[in-house]
């Protein structure tokens, strides 16, 4: 219920109720009647709820019981599951994972690492353009200097 995903959200982020009314521009009566279910938000509190801690509001409102156990997530962010690297390095990107981020048979990624953070895999064109793009930044940068 929307009532212990608010709450859950909420101890999570280590805010009090005070504090998550201020945010939205409620009263702390407000959230905590959401919280103990005697009443529910407008959908624009929703919104400005879901926005507040960053998830998507879908996830918010939805019943918390037939989700994993790792709960509601962050807004954007995704776990695929594991995969295990082959003899020679290759691994297998998961289906969910290929098509929320379209990539397809041939498509070039690039590898990315830090020993602190660990790997990334991120498509060479949207690389590509991200760096034409910070190229193209600086160059305007120079021109207003």
């Amino acid at each position: 219920m929307i009532n212990m995903n608010l709450k859950k959200m909420r101890k999570m982020l280590r805010y009090t109720q005070e504090e998550v009314a201020e945010k939205i521009g409620v009263s702390r009566q407000a959230v905590a009647k959401w919280e103990s279910g005697e009443t529910v938000p407008d959908i624009n509190n929703c919104k400005a709820l879901a926005q507040l801690y960053d998830v998507a509001l879908d996830d918010l409102v939805s019943d918390s019981d037939d989700k994993d156990e790792i709960g509601i997530k962050p807004k954007g962010k995704h776990i695929f599951g594991l995969v295990k690297v082959g003899e020679r390095g290759q691994i297998v990107i998961p289906k969910k994972a290929r098509e929320i981020f379209n990539i397809e048979a041939g498509d070039s990624l690039l590898v990315l690492g830090d020993e602190t953070q660990g790997i990334a895999i991120v498509k060479n064109d949207v690389f590509m353009q991200f760096a034409q793009d910070i190229l193209h930044a600086q160059e305007y940068k120079e021109e207003d200097e």
